[in-house]
């Protein structure tokens, strides 16, 4: 059975990367060494490898990529805590 994650670097700027990978050892340290140099994380070496979580479906782990991507910065550091109660009272809420 294949393992996918979904990681997120904290990277020098002070900003948060989420991606998605099979492989968290060999992909974090392209991101360290800055082989994709057009990257988003090239230029904000060094990372710091802060939170990942396993799947075995591709499809969930993309989508939870995609979701986390857009959360807030307060949110994504929530998860990174593991204060996971926090999580819902930190959604956006759209009121009109």
């Amino acid at each position: 059975m294949k393992i996918y994650y979904v990681y997120i670097l904290h990277c020098s700027d002070n900003t948060y990367y989420t991606g998605i990978t099979s492989n968290l050892s060999k992909r974090f340290a392209d991101h360290q060494r800055g082989k994709h140099k057009n990257s988003y994380t090239n230029s904000r070496r060094p990372l710091k490898l802060v939170f990942y979580c396993e799947f075995t479906d591709v499809n969930i782990a993309i989508l939870s990529e995609k979701q986390i991507k857009k959360w807030s910065r307060a949110k994504k550091e929530a998860l990174i805590n593991n204060e996971y109660e926090k999580l819902p009272n930190l959604s956006k809420k759209k009121f009109r």
